[in-house]
């Protein structure tokens, strides 16, 4: 399990536009290592996604798809970003 979330980490953080790399990788080092199995298996299947729709859907540009209306996408959603970047 320590591996799979050292390498859910590392692509959060190296994803290919920085506000991706900023959003994921934040949400990576603050909620990785207190998720259940299952919240880990729905973030992987998060960042199969392109990035794009990613940060639409989490600084809610845009609605999520029904099937990523879960409890991982509103911690995703929960994190202040902006102090995050200050």
């Amino acid at each position: 399990m320590k591996i799979r979330r050292k390498r859910l980490k590392f692509r959060s953080w190296h994803r290919g536009i920085k506000e991706a790399d900023i959003l994921l990788g934040s949400f990576a080092d603050q909620f990785l290592d207190q998720m259940t199995p299952e919240q880990l298996d729905l973030y992987e299947n998060l960042l199969r996604e392109a990035d794009s729709d990613l940060v639409a859907w989490i600084t809610s540009d845009r609605p999520e798809p029904e099937q990523y209306d879960h409890d991982v996408m509103k911690m995703l959603k929960s994190i202040d970003y902006i102090k995050i970047i200050k």
